[in-house]
Parts: C-alpha cells; structure tokens; sequence
C-alpha cells in the first residue's frame, strides 16, 4: 500500500480536500501508475458540480494525466514498472463486439454502458480516513498514485514530455479526432466551432490540419478570440454582438450554412444552432460537448430531414490504446502543437485555484505538476 496525496471531492459542489489516501497495490490485471502530470478538464467540473452520470461520491477526479507505471498486476504484459503511460478516461478491451469493429472506436467498458466508479472486480483501491473512495471513469488522475485496468492504460514514446502529452488522455486527442475522424473534414471546406476551451481549440487544430479554408470560432469570451486565430481560425465571433440567432448569422457569412459544424460547450440550445448552421444537404453538425445528466434536446425534425447529419463522439473517434501512442509519436514529430493549449502551470496543491481559473473562462488548460 502507497501512502500519498489526492484531492477528494467528498460531496458535489464542494471544494476539493487536499488528502493523505492509501493506494492499495494493482490486482491481476492491472496497473499501479505514480502521475507526474494531469490537466483539468471541463469533465471534472461536470462531475463536482454532480452532473456527470452514474458518478459516486467520494470520488478522486481527473481524467487527463501522464505517468510512469510503478508496478503491474499478475497477468500484465503489455507494460513494465518505468515505462511512460497515459491512463485513458475510455477502455479499450479488445474484445467486445465495439472494439472489435474497425469502424468503432466505443468499448463495452466504457462509463456509458458500465460504470467506472469501481474497478472491473467492483473494489476500490483507494482509501481516506477508513472510508472507500471511488475511481472516476478508472483513470482517477488528481492523486499521486492510481490503479488502473490494463486496458485502459496506452503506453507512450519514453521521450515524450509527460507534463506536456497529458492533455492527449483527453482535451487534445477528442477535439482534433472530432475534425479528422468524427467530421473527416475535408480539403477546402468551411466549418464553424461553438467553444473555444481546450477541447473546441483543437477542434480547430484539427480542422487546419484537414486542410479547411475557412474556420469560424464562435465564443462568447472575445478574449479566447487570439489563441483561435494563432491556431488556425479564420473568423471569430460572438454571439452577443448580434441581434439575430447565431446560426442566421453563419449562413449569411457562408452563403448556405457552413460544411462542418462542431458543438464543444454541451448546451442544448448551442447543440440546435450547431445542427442549424450547417448546410441543409450535407453539412455534418459533430456533437463533442457534454450535456449534464438528463438533459433532453427537442429539434424541428426537418433540420435533418433535409439531409443534414448529427453525430457524436467520443475521446475524438480514437481507438485509445492503438492510437493515442501514434499521436504522441506525431506530437514528438512536431506534426501539431497542443502545448498551446496550456495557458497555466500550477503545482497540484493548487488544484481549487486551477478549478477557478477554469470556471472564470481564464485558462484553456491548467496543468498540475505532481
């Protein structure tokens, strides 16, 4: 058993605890990883303030981390104590009817269809104070140490820079899979992104990297409006600054409606005018943002009835443990820049104050350093 630090989220809309916890050692199967690095997400946001389904409290957040394997469990091949690891907020078994799919990147084991408050054997390996604390889907990135299935674990270049590639457990590799996997954006084409945080920024990375001739951001915080621009955006625009609806807007700018379309706030108004500012044949409107638990979307049927496409995605249509290497493998080729993304740096005793930079709009990506 390892003795050390975690933030406990003991009860929704609380502030985080700084605690001492005991780690037990990784069973058959498993991983015991000491994390060096982990950003914070708008995820773990929606699981403090209690809107993430199927959630338990206490819980350890974060989702988005890099570290060093310290010990694995019996049975455990595909890794070794000293080797660099991104633990992945979504599996991937290899033996499901999903992840045996090639066109799928969805794992059976995934939150959405069992939940991630307990590892597969449904024990904790995490304690504070005598009480069982549970995992947040497996991965648990805000401790100094967790335990997570192999599965659910991609091996990674040991030349990769861990503070930097933590964001690709979850911000960078969903918004820049949602362009080049989810939409296949193509050449020449036009797209608007509704959010403009970790995630809807490289939306707009991928959608540069696809060859897109025109990038509409669309925020309501004109001071994320550079960094959109710095990274590949065309256009940037607020909604507030107009009397009419946003997706009016859009199609005026474009003619008729924009080719692809991105949702990355997870609101269901914006999600209607994502669908609505597409073009109205072929235009793919990708749904990244996460709505609270619950939530219920009503559209006029004929947005889709007329050809357009609505889809969803999730960790950006990656399958995790085969691809995530592969990306940082391009990230260390200077393919694309992520480290953009991160606007603070802060060590992980301030997680709250890095939880307020989020919730203020201040920050894209904090990075808490262990």
């Amino acid at each position: 058993v390892i003795r050390c630090r975690a933030a406990v989220a003991w009860a929704p809309g609380k502030p985080l605890s700084v605690e001492e916890v005991e780690v037990a050692p990784p069973k058959a199967g498993e991983v015991r990883i000491k994390l060096v690095a982990t950003g914070i997400c708008r995820t773990d946001e929606h699981l403090l303030q209690g809107c993430f389904p199927k959630a338990e409290f206490p819980v350890i957040p974060g989702h988005e981390g890099a570290g060093i394997v310290e010990s694995v469990g019996e049975g455990v091949t595909s890794m070794k104590p000293g080797d660099k690891v991104i633990p992945l907020c979504h599996p991937q078994c290899g033996e499901c009817s999903f992840c045996r799919n090639p066109e799928s990147n969805y794992c059976q084991k995934f939150h959405f269809s069992e939940p991630q408050n307990l590892l597969p054997d449904k024990t904790s390996r995490f304690s504070c104070k005598g009480k069982q604390i549970h995992h947040f889907l497996w991965v648990s990135t805000f401790t100094e140490y967790t335990v997570v299935p192999e599965y659910a674990v991609a091996k990674i270049d040991a030349a990769a820079p861990l503070e930097k590639v933590c964001l690709f457990g979850c911000g960078f590799s969903t918004g820049y899979g949602a362009a080049i996997n989810a939409a296949k954006v193509k050449p020449g084409s036009t797209c608007a992104i509704f959010g403009l945080g970790g995630v809807g920024l490289s939306v707009v990375m991928g959608c540069k990297a696809a060859g897109a001739s025109r990038i509409i951001a669309v925020d309501i915080n004109k001071d994320k409006f550079a960094k959109a621009k710095q990274l590949g955006a065309t256009d940037c625009i607020n909604p507030r600054d107009f009397k009419k609806p946003i997706q009016e807007v859009l199609t005026e700018m474009t003619g008729q409606g924009v080719d692809y379309s991105f949702e990355v706030i997870g609101h269901p108004d914006t999600m209607i005018a994502a669908l609505a500012s597409c073009n109205m044949s072929t235009g793919v409107c990708v749904m990244v943002g996460e709505l609270d638990s619950g939530s219920e979307i009503s559209i006029d049927p004929t947005l889709l009835l007329t050809g357009r496409t609505w889809k969803g995605t999730v960790v950006g249509g990656w399958k995790p443990r085969a691809s995530i290497p592969k990306l940082v493998s391009s990230y260390l080729e200077k393919k694309f820049n992520p480290d953009l993304l991160i606007t603070h740096t802060l060590p992980f005793a301030k997680v709250n104050e890095g939880l307020e930079l989020l919730r203020a709009g201040k920050s894209i990506r904090t990075v808490l350093l262990y």
